[in-house]
């Protein structure tokens, strides 16, 4: 029984490990394809710039966030566990800032497209 709870265990490990690489690399791949495409509206000198760099980073961090959830299954002590906590809260409060920003930009953007 001891071996069967050591396989399962094991192999919870690699599949979490895993899937957390897969999402960061997601939000990596997120990151650098919204920094090109915001160079190149930087350009064109299109007004959105702020928007749409903003919009990928939120979405970037929040494939990162995901990952670091995920990350907190496989903790097997508590100093782990509070620096996996404080990079979740610090995360959390970058996306709450970058959407805000994005609602501000928003609004911002309104009055252009109506005139």
């Amino acid at each position: 029984m001891e071996e069967l709870y050591l396989a399962a265990d094991s192999l919870l490990r690699y599949v979490v490990e895993f899937s957390t690489l897969l999402l960061e690399f997601f939000g990596i791949c997120i990151l650098v394809y919204t920094g090109v495409k915001s160079f190149f509206l930087w350009i064109r000198k299109n007004d959105s710039i702020r928007l749409e760099l903003a919009q990928g980073i939120a979405l970037a961090l929040e494939f990162k966030l995901g990952g670091e959830v995920l990350r907190t299954v496989v903790v097997r002590e508590w100093a782990e566990l509070g620096i996996l906590g404080a990079i979740i809260a610090l995360r959390a409060t970058l996306t709450f800032l970058i959407h805000w920003e994005i609602k501000n930009e928003e609004k911002a953007l309104e009055p252009k497209k109506d005139a």
